[in-house]
């Protein structure tokens, strides 16, 4: 059995089964809500990907006892089961600090009712090494499913929510009061051929409402929902990113085609 290490060595590919998603009721009826209060849709941590992420700190400063991962465009290419290059570091860091019972993906397909048998859930973990979350209500919902996955959380404060999507993966976790990390997507042009085409529009919009240089979205993130634990970045660092500037430029919003 490969490790995380060396799975790209040993030769492995593993492709995922394309699955047709249902639509996603809960984030429909969940739209009124974020339309009164945007904040919801506003994370408390934007860094470029999982590897940006201080987990560390996440633990021994924030009350974080498990991470919750999305899956595509988060820790792989959508629709495939390998692990990203660009991702590698910042799972294994996650296990290393968490162990691999507090780690877990939580997708909008694998595992949810567009997966039947659990067949594309059981692929990914056989492909990543950590688990997928059974659950019948797409994000944002999904909260009891989740906290009953992880023994050790009593309280949705100690779950950090990772992901590249803000009105399902930063709007459950802000709902529930976790505290929320928000990555921009991992591919782009031919890598990112198989995502969802109403997914990769609707992000679009999403990331230009929130980060583009107008007055609203400046607004929207001054008023960012305070976690229980976490006092901002100035007071508990969790990014570790490279980049002097963690600003998002147009040229990585992404252009409606």
């Amino acid at each position: 059995r490969c490790s995380l290490q060396t799975v790209e060595d040993c030769g492995l590919v593993h492709t995922a089964t394309t699955m047709v998603q249902s639509v996603n009721v809960k984030a429909l009826t969940t739209l009124a809500s974020v339309i009164r209060r945007p904040y919801l849709a506003s994370p408390h941590v934007f860094v470029p990907t999982v590897s940006d992420v201080n987990y560390q700190a996440l633990r021994d400063h924030c009350g974080v006892k498990a991470v919750i991962f999305d899956k595509d465009n988060t820790l792989t290419a959508p629709y495939e089961n390998d692990l990203h290059p660009r991702a590698r570091v910042g799972l294994q860091s996650a296990l290393d600090v968490f162990g691999r019972e507090n780690v877990a993906i939580l997708s909008n397909s694998a595992g949810t009712d567009d997966d039947p048998g659990f067949v594309d859930g059981k692929e990914i973990e056989e492909a990543l090494g950590i688990a997928v979350i059974k659950h019948s209500e797409k994000k944002p919902g999904g909260l009891d499913e989740t906290i009953n996955h992880f023994p050790n959380v009593s309280d949705p404060s100690q779950l950090c929510m990772v992901g590249d999507r803000l009105l399902t993966d930063v709007v459950f976790g802000n709902l529930h009061g976790m505290l929320t990390v928000h990555i921009l997507p991992l591919c782009s042009g031919k890598e990112n051929r198989r995502d969802n085409k109403v997914a990769k529009v609707v992000r679009i919009i999403e990331n230009k409402i929130m980060y583009g240089s107008w007055w609203g979205g400046r607004k929207i993130r001054q008023l960012t929902l305070p976690h229980k634990s976490w006092r901002g970045e100035d007071e508990c660092p969790l990014i570790i990113s490279d980049r002097s500037d963690t600003t998002i430029h147009n040229d990585e919003l992404g252009d409606i085609q």
